[in-house]
C-alpha cells in the first residue's frame, strides 16, 4: 500500500469517527474510535 493511500485511510476514518462522534470529547475516547474504524478498514 501507497502512503498516500495509508493517509487517505487514517484522514478517512478520522473524519468519520468526528462526524459520528461531534466535538468535546476526551482524546482517549477519539483514540480509542479511531483505532476501532482503522481495524475495521
Amino acid at each position: 500500500m501507497h502512503e498516500n493511500d495509508i493517509a487517505r485511510e487514517i484522514v478517512g476514518a478520522a473524519y468519520k469517527v468526528h462526524t459520528a462522534l461531534g466535538p468535546g470529547l476526551l482524546e482517549s475516547v477519539y483514540e480509542a474510535a479511531l483505532a476501532h474504524e482503522l481495524q475495521g478498514s
